[in-house]
């Protein structure tokens, strides 16, 4: 049988997404600000370079460092609430094994 997963509790789960949430913004206000200082760096070396570069940098910088936020928030997510302890292997004979 398997067991059910603490996020299947509504308060729990509320929590847990809120936790998330809070995180999620504040790597959006860390992104910001490393986006604009890049930004700013390359602005200062006095490079010719044009308007698109800017913008690839930036949406780049900033969209790497937003997906790699999230996708380490649900890993947290997961492991902060005990969802992994709760995934098991249906197809795992090892207790039919013989030694």
């Amino acid at each position: 049988m398997v067991p059910p997963s603490p996020l299947d509790d509504s308060d729990k789960a509320a929590f847990a997404w809120a936790r998330y949430k809070r995180l999620m913004r504040l790597m959006l206000l860390i992104t910001l600000v490393v986006v604009a200082l890049v930004l700013v760096y390359l602005y200062i070396t006095d490079s010719a370079l044009s308007i698109h570069f800017y913008i690839a940098t930036g949406l780049g910088v900033g969209v790497a460092m937003m997906l790699t936020a999230a996708l380490m928030g649900l890993v947290f997510l997961s492991s902060g609430t005990g969802h992994d302890e709760s995934v098991t292997d249906l197809m795992d004979d090892s207790d039919n094994r013989q030694s």
